[in-house]
């Protein structure tokens, strides 16, 4: 072994730790997730009888379709929203730097306690949405504590922190060549023909890659539900997230063994829906090669 392989394996000594601090706990919660173990005695076989469970379990069902529409909802706006904007930084602005980091920041508060608790106050009954629509004579509701506009709020608030993907779309714009929307404007191609030929195209790796990180990042919700809700889903199950509803279980209930079973329930449902991503991508992600 040279003097070089050494140097490279001590740099690589945090890296194994980490993955030992992984592969422990992972294997841990799947031998744990067909137990009966409620953290205090230990842990009695069980079978699957935490996943038949499941299989019966309303309030699971619920926090799994809110959870989905809270995705299948969340997830394409703000993408759309991150590269609109991006499209609009890409055309040249004075001072871009400083608008990237407006724009960024908040993505770095957005799963924030402090963020989620202001979100609340701006759209609770007495908040600053109900302050501006008393301007023009409308008594708007708690919208925060009311079933049929929480969710919505917290989708709104995933949109707001569209910062992430908008910096990596607007490092995918800077790489496409301007050569291609010269030669289209000659062609007299009209602007949205550019964007439909030249721009979704040639951008469509990193919309791919944005749209698998963004898919996992919205099944993993928690804070948000948690914090809007006092920990409860409430009001009327709307924030259920099924990560808040597998903290109750587990930490309020002490019931691990079903918590970690729907762990691994989710991780298979992540798992399915970044390879259906993955198969669907040979009909519309194109790689310069």
């Amino acid at each position: 072994m040279t003097r070089q392989d050494r140097a490279g394996y001590l740099f690589l000594l945090p890296w194994f730790g980490g993955t030992l601090f992984m592969i422990i706990p992972f294997f841990a919660s799947l031998y744990l997730a067909f137990t009966d173990y409620d953290l205090l005695t230990p842990p009695r076989w069980a079978g699957l009888a935490n996943f038949r469970e499941m299989w019966h379990d309303a309030t699971l069902h619920t926090s799994l379709g809110v959870t989905t529409i809270y995705t299948l909802v969340s997830v394409p706006l703000s993408l759309a929203v991150a590269l609109a904007v991006a499209m609009v930084l890409d055309r040249g602005v004075r001072g871009l730097a400083i608008y990237r980091s407006i724009y960024y920041l908040p993505s770095l508060l957005g799963g924030s306690v402090a963020v989620v608790m202001l979100w609340r106050y701006i759209f609770g009954y007495h908040g600053i949405v109900n302050d501006f629509l008393a301007w023009f004579g409308i008594q708007g509701p708690g919208w925060s504590t009311d079933p049929r506009y929480a969710l919505s709020t917290l989708i709104l608030l995933h949109v707001w922190t569209f910062g992430s993907p908008m910096v990596i779309f607007l490092a995918g714009l800077r790489q496409i060549p301007a050569m291609y929307y010269e030669a289209a404007s000659m062609d007299g191609a009209s602007s949205w023909r550019q964007f439909r030929s030249i721009t979704l195209p040639l951008l469509s790796p990193i919309i791919f890659f944005n749209l698998v990180q963004s898919l996992i990042a919205s099944f993993q919700t928690f804070t948000q539900g948690y914090v809007i809700s006092n920990g409860s889903g409430g009001p009327g199950q709307s924030t259920l997230f099924y990560n808040l509803y597998l903290y109750q279980k587990g930490f309020a209930e002490f019931d691990m063994g079903y918590a970690s079973s729907m762990a691994w329930l989710l991780l298979t449902i992540i798992a399915g829906f970044t390879a259906i991503n993955f198969l669907a991508a040979r009909w519309w992600v194109f790689y310069d090669n």
